[in-house]
């Protein structure tokens, strides 16, 4: 374990947290490798509370091709709420192992290997270091992994929020084509090759006009950087491998039968504009749960923690109205800010 103080281009050796001038690193953070039960090491790093009352401790579940400095603004404003954060690369992103030869390419052989990864991390960092109560803040990709293991019982964390959660892709034109030609190459062992036509460039560094990620121009900006900065850990497209086994689990999270057997208390946030992962399944699924309530920010791209202020103040309200003491919120307060659905 190695402390760092935040400053530009003071990084402890082996382990390394970027800094750019617009997203410096938080300071007073502690820098560590996880190492996993089938030898992944994860990068990981953990921070205090800056508030006088710490409220417990929020662990970050990244996106697809996300990694630690992507969510500095985020540890900051938990840390201010009175929250202490732990962040990690999932494997095959960040600073975290590859298990192919190409570090650029998303990849990996199974969604239950995450499961791994949370454990490592929970058993590491979490359970040993850090103040209770655990509350998961999860994106995307994460948020698919997330309401998986709230669904088998395995998630540390007392309750959950999830962010724009993939539960369908909408950047895939014929999922159903896309799940059985990804699962037929699998089988046939090409599933350490791009997707088709995939390449090795991170979704974060195109350009801002007609993005899908966020309508914020400087925190978009602020994100290109960061990702320049880590290079290959801000994964281009993923793998065949990585395709046919995201299909699989959320095929899993959109059976019927499904959210009703969650039982950990769940807060879903979604983005009514969201052109990455579909937002009426995701409300087709909430709707079933009986320990969860949606959320849904009209005016919002997927990437909800890096839009416009406004955006991000309406998420924050809903956080703190979720957190340990509070009560979830009312089905009046959700519908009062629900978008109408998109297609």
């Amino acid at each position: 374990m190695r402390r760092f103080d935040g400053e530009i281009g003071r990084e402890p050796p082996l382990l390394t947290l970027r800094s750019t001038p617009d997203n410096p690193v938080p300071p007073g953070g502690t820098l560590i490798a996880v190492g996993t039960r089938d030898d992944c090491t994860l990068r990981a790093a953990y921070w205090q509370s800056t508030a006088r009352t710490c409220r417990g401790t929020v662990c970050l579940l990244q996106g697809r091709a996300e990694f630690i400095e992507k969510y500095y603004e985020t540890i900051q404003d938990l840390r201010t709420r009175g929250f202490a954060v732990v962040a990690f690369d999932w494997r095959g992103q960040g600073e975290s192992d590859r298990r192919v030869d190409d570090p650029h390419k998303g990849h990996v052989a199974r969604f239950d290997d995450y499961r791994l990864d949370l454990r490592a991390v929970a058993e590491t960092v979490l359970v040993p270091l850090m103040p209770e109560p655990y509350i998961g803040l999860a994106h995307s990709m994460g948020g698919c992994v997330a309401l998986i293991g709230a669904l088998d019982g395995w998630l540390p964390f007392r309750r959950l929020v999830t962010v724009a959660p993939m539960l369908s892709i909408r950047m895939v034109r014929w999922p159903a084509g896309a799940a059985f030609l990804s699962r037929a190459l699998h089988r046939i062992g090409l599933g350490h090759w791009y997707i088709p036509l995939g390449k090795p460039v991170s979704i974060a560094t195109k350009p801002y006009a007609g993005n899908r990620l966020s309508r914020d121009p400087v925190r978009y900006a602020r994100n290109a950087a960061a990702a320049r900065q880590v290079g290959a850990g801000a994964v281009g497209d993923p793998t065949i491998a990585w395709l046919a086994e995201a299909f699989r689990a959320m095929a899993r999270l959109r059976d019927p039968r499904v959210a009703p057997r969650i039982t950990l208390p769940t807060l879903i946030v979604a983005a009514g504009a969201d052109p990455v992962c579909g937002t009426l399944d995701t409300e087709r699924f909430a709707g079933r749960m009986k320990a969860g309530h949606i959320l849904v920010l009209p005016d919002s791209q997927h990437e909800i923690l890096s839009e416009r202020d406004a955006i991000r103040q309406d998420f924050w309200a809903a956080f703190d109205a979720f957190v340990p003491g509070s009560p979830l919120p009312s089905h009046n307060e959700v519908e009062a800010h629900q978008a109408v659905p998109v297609a």
